[in-house]
């Protein structure tokens, strides 16, 4: 194979990518390719000590707040996301450092000539050749072992149960959470979508758990339950407090009363660094997964709780990425998502005019729902399509759902770079643009805002 990140690049291009071009059946999604791929690597899963986030929302700002928490505490430790913002690089860190180009050829080394084995034994008997997704999930453990890694907070793809992060056996389970997304694959209801996410509970391992709806919380539970599995529900057994700073877009406080028979008894405050009260929630949870691992044999001091959760930052989440006039991104790309952006930067919206939304979809989305969510809150809606997304939702649909929701009349725009320019245009300088709707869209905004990539 070649000898750089680019052909690592070239050949990942080759892959069937569901992130892309969802499937359309739950069928496309199994666990055996990722198996076999590990197996024939030398199983680099199976000595790692891991905690898996599985959940609707908030896994990734949950997975760099634990990571980072982990980190404070003198570990080496991974850390594996989806979907990046700007590079694949960006999924796979250790000390939240993106993997470097030359350990990503590195492991490509292993990983390729086993994947590529297992394709040609599969084309033979008429089955599929393994995903981009399985590929850089592989990728990821190889890295974690050449690097010797003490511990890997991991998230995620799509769903839990067939996701193929879903081969190893966790320290402690989190699960964030549940809302509609994803539902041709996940199922079309709340209940269903948690029978998905709690697949990633093993029989004994303990997990932590933020959803807050009846139905899921009745399904995780009896998950737990099943899988004999102590369960930690937020609401229940620990309780989050957020108190907002006094600038509405600056993170806040949270305040957690942690469960009791844990090493921390007393409530705690906390700054956290990423703003929302949803990010209160994530870092709660974040914070009780890190009080479960001294049973576990990681030693996480309160100081390292404080100063993670008070560090860990993600792009595109909440972000001002410009002044003058103000420009917010975020990945928010589902109802619950849209909901969480507008109540934070409620403030900002009441007291800066004109006010402009920048919005794109994948066309799989609850578009329509998601503009509802906006209704009132915008004088201008500028519409545009991810250049980078196949998955992006025509102008035709856009604009149905806009006038579904009872949004202004958009403008069209054919690419973000020229929805940032139309935008800011309509905004002025005292104005404030708010660009949401897909993770695509939020890298396209950064690098036409001109955020510097964090490496």
């Amino acid at each position: 194979m070649g000898s750089s990140a680019a052909d690592v690049y070239a050949w990942l291009e080759t892959r069937i990518d569901y992130e892309r071009n969802l499937p359309s059946v739950k069928a496309a999604f199994r666990l055996h390719g990722m198996r076999q791929l590990l197996a024939a690597v030398g199983n680099p899963h199976r000595e790692l000590p891991v905690v898996h986030v599985a959940g609707t929302k908030g896994k990734g700002s949950t997975v760099a707040m634990l990571a980072a928490i982990l980190e404070d505490a003198g570990y080496r430790t991974g850390r594996y996301m989806s979907p990046h913002v700007h590079s694949l690089e960006e999924r796979i860190c250790v000390d939240g450092r993106p993997i470097a180009a030359s350990d990503l050829t590195a492991a490509a080394r292993v990983v390729r000539p086993a994947a590529e084995a297992l394709d040609a034994a599969a084309a033979r008997r008429g089955g599929r050749a393994l995903t981009w997704f399985e590929i850089v999930t592989g990728l990821a453990f190889v890295h974690f072992a050449r690097t010797g890694v003490d511990i890997a907070v991991l998230e995620t793809g799509l769903g839990g149960r067939l996701d193929a992060t879903n081969v190893v056996r966790p320290l402690v389970s989190i699960i964030t959470s549940i809302s509609l997304d994803h539902m041709e694959i996940l199922g079309r209801t709340v209940a269903k979508i948690a029978g998905e996410k709690a697949g990633i509970i093993k029989r004994g391992c303990p997990v932590v758990s933020g959803a807050t709806q009846p139905s899921a919380r009745r399904v995780i539970a009896g998950m737990a339950a099943h899988r004999r599995s102590r369960l930690l529900q937020i609401g229940r057994d620990f309780q989050c407090h957020y108190e907002p700073a006094d600038d509405a877009l600056a993170p806040g406080v949270l305040i957690l009363e942690p469960p009791a028979g844990l090493h921390q008894r007393e409530p705690s405050r906390f700054q956290i660094g990423m703003s929302g009260c949803h990010q209160a929630h994530n870092a709660a949870l974040a914070a009780v997964a890190a009080m479960m691992l001294p049973s576990q044999g990681f030693r996480v001091p309160r100081t390292a709780i404080a100063s993670g959760l008070a560090r860990a930052q993600l792009p595109a989440r909440i972000e001002s990425v410009a002044t003058l006039p103000l420009v917010i991104v975020d990945a928010a790309h589902n109802v619950a998502s849209m909901e969480s952006l507008l109540a934070t930067v409620r403030g900002v919206l009441d007291t800066q005019r004109p006010r402009v939304l920048i919005f794109a979809a994948s066309r799989d989305k609850q578009i329509r729902e998601m503009l509802e969510v906006a209704r009132g809150r915008f004088d201008q809606v500028v519409i545009t399509r991810s250049t980078s997304s196949p998955r992006a939702a025509t102008f035709d649909a856009l604009l149905d759902a806009c006038r579904d929701a009872g949004l202004p009349v958009p403008k069209r725009a054919p690419d973000p770079v020229a929805a940032l320019a139309a935008a800011r245009r309509l905004a002025g300088r005292r104005g404030v643009i708010v660009a949401a709707g897909s993770f695509f869209l939020a890298g396209e905004i950064r690098d036409a805002a001109g955020v510097t990539r964090r490496r």
